[in-house]
């Protein structure tokens, strides 16, 4: 059985979804604090959504610098699987641990809706074994989630299969309609959509159970072990 450590900031809200649907996929979900500096024997680790730190200066940007974010970056050196869900997904880019940056949304305004993404890359510990051109129904809530980076990054990120989800549509207006990125390695994955409140029947789809169990598969692989890089 695989151990998910799922990380709790002040403000965190999602993060009892996330135990729920892991474990009732088979995987042992256990929170962290974010004031812990380890992430004991976890086998991944999830940042979960929500208001870290209320938001206060930017989503993410104070949520950073967590104890438990030096323990994250060095479970991620190593090969460890990460997965950052909206709020997570904007940890994961102020910490470095993934490229580009996300904004406020076109129009300013808060979306809540179901939208259909598809899957364009397999590269990644959220995507493996999920065929490209799967599409799936996930619902998504944020209001600073278009996702941002210059072209000459837009381009590298879509030859090296590191855009591994896609909106159909432009709920938000992310370049090139990215709904989800991951490191070059494949083992750091951001998004914005809520897989965890896509199973179990919650919210009419049962579409992101494809993406935790590919999660938990990578998981009970085991981590290569990597060169440890500087954050």
């Amino acid at each position: 059985m695989s151990t998910v450590a799922v990380v709790v900031f002040p403000g965190s809200n999602c993060e009892h979804d996330v135990v729920r649907a892991l474990r009732e996929l088979g995987g042992d979900a256990r929170l962290v604090w974010h004031g812990d500096d380890s992430l004991g024997s976890a086998d991944a680790v999830v940042l979960p959504g929500g208001f870290a730190h209320g938001d206060y200066l930017r989503p993410g940007a104070i949520a950073r610098f967590s104890p438990v974010m030096s323990a994250v970056a060095r479970f991620a050196a190593d090969g460890g699987p990460v997965v950052g869900i909206c709020n997570g997904f904007q940890v994961l880019t102020e910490a470095g641990l993934l490229p580009g940056a996300l904004r406020r949304n076109s129009g300013l305004r808060f979306v809540c809706e179901t939208v259909t993404c598809t899957v364009v890359s397999s590269h990644s510990v959220l995507t493996a074994g999920v065929s490209p051109g799967t599409r799936l129904s996930l619902p998504i809530n944020h209001g600073e989630g278009s996702f941002t980076c210059d072209p000459d990054t837009l381009a590298r990120l879509e030859s090296s299969g590191q855009v591994v989800l896609r909106y159909d549509g432009d709920p938000n207006g992310s370049v090139g309609r990215v709904a989800g990125v991951a490191s070059r390695e494949g083992n750091v994955v951001g998004l914005m959509p809520h897989p965890e409140r896509a199973s179990a029947g919650i919210l009419g789809s049962d579409d992101g159970v494809v993406l935790l169990e590919s999660l938990l598969h990578s998981a009970s692989r085991g981590r290569p072990r990597r060169a440890v890089v500087s954050i």
